[in-house]
């Protein structure tokens, strides 16, 4: 009767160590799962931040080019209104020499 009872007990130990074996091995699967969902979710906000960031980029890089057509465009008008006083200048110049030419009894002829 005692081996019956010490296989019983063999046998008990056995289905014990099964069993912890199986909860260990579910508690590992459950572990990794909620680290795959963890990780799922931290790629997701990454992917949206990074799309974010392309966003405000692309806004940034039309912001700039924006500034540059604009400073292009004062460029030119700055140019023009440079060429236009140096015509204004140039009369003004001819203007006075021809009135002080008459002052003078002399004939200043401008081409």
């Amino acid at each position: 009767m005692d081996l019956v009872y010490q296989a019983a007990d063999l046998f008990r130990s056995i289905e014990d160590r099964a069993r912890a074996g199986e909860a260990r091995a579910e508690a590992a699967e459950q572990a990794q799962l909620e680290i795959i969902a963890a990780t799922e979710r931290k790629l997701r906000d990454a992917s949206r931040a990074l799309e974010e960031a392309r966003r405000r980029i692309e806004s940034q890089q039309e912001q700039l080019d924006a500034a540059e057509f604009r400073a292009q465009a004062a460029e030119a008008e700055a140019r023009e209104a440079k060429q236009s006083l140096a015509l204004i200048e140039d009369a003004i110049r001819q203007r006075l020499l021809l009135t002080s030419g008459q002052k003078d009894g002399r004939s200043t002829a401008v081409a």
